[in-house]
């Protein structure tokens, strides 16, 4: 090999006669000999792929020379899908994806779950572990091979087919990428590549400043210019050659400082952000990242996850900030943990919770999300475990009568996780199961568990189990994404809380033009709930998680309109109702959380037109001298407005008119919104 002026070791072997030096698919790996005369085997630093003997207990990799000829090579046949207005992120972890205790492939995460994340209506898939890392366990934290695609899932042209898939179905596919630090293995990894370089000249930084102590990793030293050479080309690499659409990266909290957030509570003084605690060469390797892939893919989705809140961390490189696009609102989840473990349901603050989830600067955006997966691993809970604990194993079954445990679980399971959704940012992200409430951890193959992997998996059977109430949760999970899908409420910058009561444990707001109300009394219903909205007209349901279909009681009326009245002066926003100008009434169950859209006149036109075609209907099917006839003056939608509800309503009543004309005097009391109309004798 030889050594350059810059300190990078390389040797080049031709081809012979047009026969590879190395053919495709053959074990490499390189022999260097320390100072001491030790000889040692490694993996060249920019292998595609590496595998182990599966055979051989605690094996080190193989470097595997990936180059296939071109008729082996998988071409894509899918063009990505369009950037999304507001990220619906699905994270998953494509090796414990399988309901079956074992590492599932690439193939089978493509064929199997992504049909179920694109069903949930999600529009973004983000990949955990997917570049090589030697310890399973380690959640694909502890990177050694940067360039290679995990093998314990299959090859290169697996994940490639997974990720063509995945644009086929119209999801996005972002990548968790790791360029915080690296693992600390000198039998697999980059660790130990010192070879004859002076510290300058390393990937990591020497002494204590190249060590992560709770991470037990090294730390890249970005002031180095082969350094940063290596992580720009790993990004170009995973998006030119495997099509991801942009990246998360994880670890941002520990590059942007030298104490890397360590015992240090942020509070939001600008003195902890802007001081020499701030790694200077860490920032400008991640504005040059972020330059480089928006210039390669100028619709990549490029997230940072930070807990701290660096101001301008969201901001574009061109005005002076670091350039991602959105940031992980970390700070959520843990509000949700603490309430759930410590505080009781008569205790919450309305006001907290409010201000928690709308804690961040004005066009930063953020990806909100109610849980991490950090929860979902053995030591810790999810949402749905801390709510319902052992009744997920005993009471989840339709076909018993509820407790009133999985009751509130299930009910508080879905408040928690919409009012995440739609007020903690302009993104969402769940992780994988946490959809339905998955009732076990995680439990990576380790030495504590016997190198076990019986927990390491997703019981999909458990959602697909019609008579178990986890398929409630579901559909509320679904309906929340469809309902983003319908009204784009999470890409709009019109986001206002009107009323945070803390005796009511109701809050209120506008996303959009809908109007949220959540309703966290454990006892309380409230008829005639008055709420504030900006634009008058006619509000109807959209989304009710007290709806049957999702495990509810079904309270809320949702075919009853709801007009608005002004409220106070016009401009003097001092004299309206909770500073909105208009209000309208509500029936707010406990324990529930309702959205209302406000109704268009091309809608009300749409529905004219349909009672006009119904009355069409009618009089085709009445006798025009018949003493049970309707009158001339008076039509079908007359009859019907005296039941209430709605159009729907209205045609169905059509349907059973024209059906059934002998039975109209006898048809039965139909429930409106909290009373019972009759239908009058015409």
């Amino acid at each position: 090999m030889v050594k350059d002026q810059y300190g990078v070791w390389s040797i080049k072997i031709p081809d012979s006669v047009g026969t590879p030096a190395i053919p495709h698919g053959s074990r490499v790996k390189f022999q260097f000999k320390h100072g001491d005369g030790v000889w040692v085997d490694r993996i060249p630093a920019w292998i595609k792929y590496a595998t182990v003997d599966p055979t051989s207990f605690a094996a080190p990799y193989d470097g595997v020379y990936w180059d296939p000829p071109a008729s082996e090579r998988y071409e894509f046949k899918y063009p990505p899908p369009p950037k999304p207005m507001a990220p619906r992120i699905y994270e998953a972890h494509v090796g414990m994806s399988s309901s079956e205790p074992r590492v599932n492939s690439y193939r089978e995460f493509a064929d199997d779950v992504l049909p179920r994340i694109r069903a949930n209506n999600y529009n973004t898939v983000q990949l955990m572990a997917v570049i090589e890392h030697s310890y399973y366990a380690s959640f694909g934290y502890h990177v050694t091979n940067f360039f290679a695609v995990s093998s314990r899932s299959g090859t290169p042209d697996d994940l490639k087919y997974l990720i063509d898939k995945a644009h086929s179905l119209g999801l996005r596919v972002l990548m968790d990428v790791v360029h915080s630090h690296a693992s600390n293995n000198v039998t697999d990894g980059l660790n130990g590549y010192d070879v004859g370089q002076c510290s300058q000249e390393s990937y990591f930084h020497t002494g204590s400043r190249g060590y992560h102590a709770l991470w037990d990793s090294r730390l890249f030293n970005y002031a180095n210019w082969e350094v940063l050479r290596f992580l720009l080309s790993n990004l170009r690499w995973w998006l030119e050659e495997y099509k991801f659409d942009g990246f998360r990266f994880d670890g941002v909290t520990s590059m942007l400082y030298h104490h890397h957030g360590i015992n240090v509570a942020f509070t939001g003084n600008y003195n902890e952000y802007f001081s020499e605690s701030t790694d200077v060469d860490a920032v400008v390797y991640m504005m040059l990242a972020n330059s480089l892939v928006h210039n390669i893919l100028p619709d990549a989705t490029i997230i940072a996850e930070d807990v701290s809140g660096m101001p301008g961390l969201c901001l574009p490189v061109s005005e002076g900030g670091i350039g991602f696009d959105y940031r992980l609102a970390m700070a959520i989840p843990d509000q949700w943990i603490d309430y759930l473990k410590n505080k009781k349901d008569e205790e919450w603050s309305m006001k907290e919770i409010s201000w928690n989830l709308t804690n961040r600067r004005y066009t930063e955006k953020c990806v909100s999300y109610a849980e991490s997966h950090d929860q979902a691993i053995v030591g810790d809970k999810t949402i749905a475990f801390l709510l319902m604990d052992e009744e997920m194993y005993s009471g989840m079954s339709s076909l018993t009568e509820v407790s009133p445990t999985v009751q509130r679980g299930i009910a508080l399971h879905k408040m928690i996780h919409f009012l995440t959704m739609a007020l903690g940012g302009e993104g969402y992200l769940n992780f994988m199961g946490n959809e339905f409430g998955h009732p076990e951890w995680i439990d990576f193959p380790r030495e504590g568990n016997g190198w076990s992997y019986e927990k390491c998996r997703r019981q999909w059977n458990l959602v697909d189990t019609d008579h178990l109430r986890y398929k409630f949760m579901n559909e509320f999970d679904r309906a929340m994404n469809m309902l983003d899908d319908k009204f784009s409420f999470l890409a709009s910058s019109k986001q206002i809380v009107s009323s945070t009561n803390e005796e009511d444990k109701v809050i209120v707001f506008e996303r959009g033009d809908l109007v949220f109300v959540f309703n966290f009394h454990p006892e309380n219903t409230y008829e005639g709930y008055k709420v504030g909205c900006d634009l008058p007209g006619k509000y109807r349901v959209a989304l009710d998680s007290d709806a049957s279909e999702f495990g509810g009681h079904g309270r809320v009326g949702h075919d009853v309109d709801h007009f608005t009245c002004p409220e106070g002066i016009p401009g003097v926003p001092e004299t309206n109702f909770n500073n909105r100008p208009n209000s309208f009434k509500i029936l707010s169950p406990a324990r529930t959380c309702v959205v209302y859209h406000r109704v268009e006149e091309k809608e009300e036109e749409h529905n004219e037109s349909s009672l006009a075609n119904a009355n069409k209907t009618l009089a085709a099917h009445v006798p025009q001298n018949s003493s049970e006839s309707i009158s001339a003056n008076e039509t079908l939608a007359d009859v019907a407005d005296n039941c209430s509800p709605s159009v729907s309503s209205k045609a169905t009543l059509v349907a059973d008119v024209v059906a059934d004309r002998e039975n109209l005097e006898a048809l039965p009391t139909v429930e409106g919104d909290g009373e019972s109309v009759g239908i009058p004798e015409h």
